[in-house]
């Protein structure tokens, strides 16, 4: 195809998108969803399996992301997580942490979430 035939449906494309599509259309920009999702690190379950953590909402240093999510898995071992299998709300450091449903977890990757002032710090299983 002809780089003028390309280039003419990059802008088709562009100028009839809208909502998300259109953000992808401009030189250098990224989707607000992709913006706001910090990485910062590797930790582990209560049962020793490996988890990556983000920062999904608000702003939280990852040291604390990490932190917090290191104290939920250990107040899980410790057997302070009430309901079946320890799925139940933990206080950690005024974050409100809870595993998720197997249902939920198979369709995102997301095994736990902790939440503070509309803060949001996701536990994803590693899958390599």
């Amino acid at each position: 195809m002809p780089a003028w035939r390309y280039s003419a449906l990059v802008v088709l494309a562009c100028a009839l998108a809208s909502g998300p599509l259109l953000a992808g259309c401009g030189a250098g920009s990224a989707s607000p969803a992709a913006a706001t999702i910090q990485d910062c690190g590797t930790t582990r379950t209560a049962a020793n399996v490996p988890v990556e953590i983000e920062v999904n909402r608000g702003q939280v240093a990852c040291s604390a992301a990490l932190q917090v999510e290191a104290k939920y898995a250990q107040a899980i071992a410790d057997g302070q997580a009430p309901g079946n299998g320890g799925g139940g709300p933990v206080t950690v450091e005024g974050w409100t942490c809870q595993g998720l449903a197997t249902p939920e977890l198979l369709k995102t990757g997301e095994t736990s979430k902790c939440a503070k002032d509309g803060r949001e710090i996701v536990a994803i299983l590693k899958t390599s």
